[in-house]
């Protein structure tokens, strides 16, 4: 009686060492080799344990056409204020340029013009540079509108574009992503651009 229990336990042990093995194994003999991953028809990873796919968003963003036509539309308001900034400083520095020649030649009249004049000159300074201060907090403002504008246009339109893909989750890929290694088959980039660019109209953009 006492072998035999023996023989049971043993017997036990080895079924419990199989299962373990089948369960890590997938079911599969350690002879079998496992499915090769590709995307399905539906885009879900076959082979994958989960659908799930990643979206390389520096990429993205230098090839969808919504997201270059917001980026080309701020760097025109910039290059606009840079240029209109640039002219005002040009016209005080020659009116102070100005104002210095007449001083060196004792053209003004009495002290008290030359003080009124500086004066103005101090002010249009002062003005400028605060209407540069505010330009540059209004432009700041407009860049993470525009980039707020542009993340909720994408996030529709993943929820469009994942109808018929079916995935469970989709990682952003950037520079600072947790996602520090990922076989490029799970990379939906190209894909997502492609249904992106289909879908954008340029009318949407409104440009000022």
């Amino acid at each position: 009686m006492k072998n035999i229990n023996y023989l049971v336990n043993g017997v036990l042990a080895v079924a419990v060492i199989i299962l373990f093995v089948l369960h890590f194994s997938g079911g599969k003999s350690p002879a079998t080799k496992a499915a090769p991953i590709s995307p399905s028809s539906n885009g879900v990873v076959e082979g994958s344990p989960l659908p799930v796919a990643y979206i390389n968003m520096d990429s993205l963003l230098l090839n969808y056409s919504y997201a270059k036509d917001l980026n080309e539309m701020i760097m025109r308001k910039e290059e606009n204020a840079r240029a209109n900034i640039n002219q005002q400083a040009n016209q005080l520095q020659s009116e102070a340029q100005d104002f210095q020649k007449k001083i060196d030649n004792n053209a003004f009249l009495t002290r008290d013009r030359a003080q009124q004049e500086q004066q103005r000159l101090l002010k249009k300074q002062q003005d400028l540079q605060s209407y540069s201060d505010q330009l540059s907090q209004d432009l700041a403002s407009e860049r993470q509108r525009l980039m707020q504008q542009l993340n909720d246009s994408l996030l529709g339109m993943l929820k469009v574009y994942n109808q018929t893909k079916h995935y469970q989750i989709i990682f952003s890929n950037i520079s600072n992503s947790s996602i520090l290694l990922a076989d490029h088959v799970y990379d939906i980039t190209n894909d997502v651009v492609a249904f992106l660019n289909k879908k954008y109209s340029p009318s949407s953009v409104v440009k000022k």
